[in-house]
């Protein structure tokens, strides 16, 4: 036997154990590759309460839904998202709204009413507030969550007054504690 043979030999096996255990890897469930797209979409920095992203994921095959404000989050999120473990594929539905000025404004003045408003501003106080303003040509939409049905019609409210909209506010939010009805 040559000198060192043994020794390449069971190097090349560890080798090849090794690879064999990283492909047979615990499988991901849709609903962690699911929590770990989402972490990340809150981790880009680009990402603001003028954007609205939501992800499905099935069978390993991620899907982006909503709406961003500029065309280079749909690109830099698409490469993101193609990085997360245990995703296999990424559809990227993701809207790119209109590039207004007009619509910018609109945005900031929502914004600014909504989290100025005393019963509001909390939200406004994380890293990524909880209430996203979109706005497509002029129609506003609120996106997110708050704690109480109270809050949601503020921020309709709020929203409403800013001015400069066209047509009513759609109001999205989600109330996170809904209290319950009692029966009379």
């Amino acid at each position: 036997m040559r000198p060192g043979f043994l020794q390449n030999l069971v190097l090349g096996s560890v080798v090849s154990a090794g690879v064999a255990m990283a492909g047979s890897a615990v499988p991901q469930t849709d609903a962690t590759v699911a929590q770990k797209a989402v972490h990340e979409i809150r981790m880009y920095p680009r990402y603001s309460i003028f954007d609205n992203i939501n992800v499905r994921v099935q069978d390993g095959n991620l899907e982006l839904l909503g709406q961003v404000s500029q065309p280079y989050k749909k690109t830099d999120l698409q490469r993101i998202m193609d990085r997360v473990p245990g995703v296999r594929s990424v559809t990227n539905q993701l809207e790119v709204l209109p590039l207004s000025s007009f619509d910018d404004r609109l945005r900031m003045q929502v914004a600014s009413a909504i989290y100025r408003d005393p019963v509001l501003s909390r939200f406004g106080m994380g890293a990524l507030p909880s209430i996203h303003v979109i706005v497509d040509n002029g129609h506003v939409t609120l996106e997110g969550v708050v704690s109480t049905e109270m809050e949601r019609n503020v921020a309709g409210i709020r929203a409403s007054s800013a001015g400069l909209g066209f047509g009513p506010v759609v109001n999205h939010l989600v109330v996170e504690n809904p209290s319950k009805k009692k029966n009379s």
